[in-house]
């Protein structure tokens, strides 16, 4: 049985959804968008993320942002903005899907089911280890190792981090201030000059596995374009 986590803060159409949602035997949790809704993702671990724009503590592109950097599991908003600028932004920021309300149920459950059968499938029932892959690239979020064709090197833990957020959200740019408060949100203060020594590193890492494209975007951050 998969599990959702439905971030939606009108009752009533959370209640519609739930139900809707548990008579095809899905497990649904509800998160009304007053608290964590990423601590409430790491706690609960859901196979897919529904996902309304207008919250009531940060907007669901924020969080669809902040989820992004930590999963791929599906995310899919489900909101009354009809507005194309909202339905492009909600893919920007990592979306896979956009249902806009009033919804069709019959609808609702065959994107679901669509996405699930996207990111679930066979090739990611071949192992339990918890790995991020794209264009040939994997990184084993395990181990810290890295593989492309036939060459893997192993990395530290912080290099590790800095790749899996770039290769999470890849070609997507993830900014320098994302990456700081990640990786180092433990330490009192850290000199961006510590970022720059460490992206370095996973460059020059990359390089040895035959990979470039790990891009610098002055003032803003760093994304990593794997089709170079």
């Amino acid at each position: 049985m998969e599990t959702i986590l439905l971030v939606e803060d009108d009752q009533q159409i959370a209640l519609l959804l739930k139900e809707l949602l548990e008579r095809y035997d899905f497990n649904v949790i509800h998160e009304d968008g007053l608290g964590d809704v990423v601590a409430r993702f790491e706690e609960t671990q859901p196979d897919v993320i529904l996902l309304d724009v207008n919250l009531p503590k940060f907007d669901g592109f924020y969080w669809c942002r902040q989820l992004r950097m930590k999963t791929r599991a599906p995310i899919l908003f489900i909101s009354a903005r009809v507005g194309e600028m909202d339905q492009v932004m909600a893919l920007e920021y990592g979306a896979d899907d956009y249902i806009v309300k009033p919804f069709q149920g019959a609808v609702v459950i065959a994107k679901i089911k669509s996405q699930i059968r996207r990111a679930y499938g066979t090739l990611s029932q071949e192992s339990d280890e918890r790995t991020v892959s794209r264009d040939g690239l994997t990184l084993y979020l395990d181990r810290y190792i890295v593989e492309h064709e036939d060459r893997s090197i192993e990395l530290s833990k912080k290099e590790g981090l800095i790749l899996e957020m770039l290769l999470t959200v890849s070609p997507r740019i993830v900014s320098r201030g994302d990456l700081l408060e990640r990786i180092w949100d433990d330490e009192a203060f850290v000199d961006e000059n510590t970022l720059n020594v460490n992206i370095t590193r996973v460059r020059k890492r990359l390089a040895e596995i035959g990979i470039g494209g790990l891009e610098t975007v002055r003032g803003v951050g760093y994304k990593l374009v794997l089709d170079k």
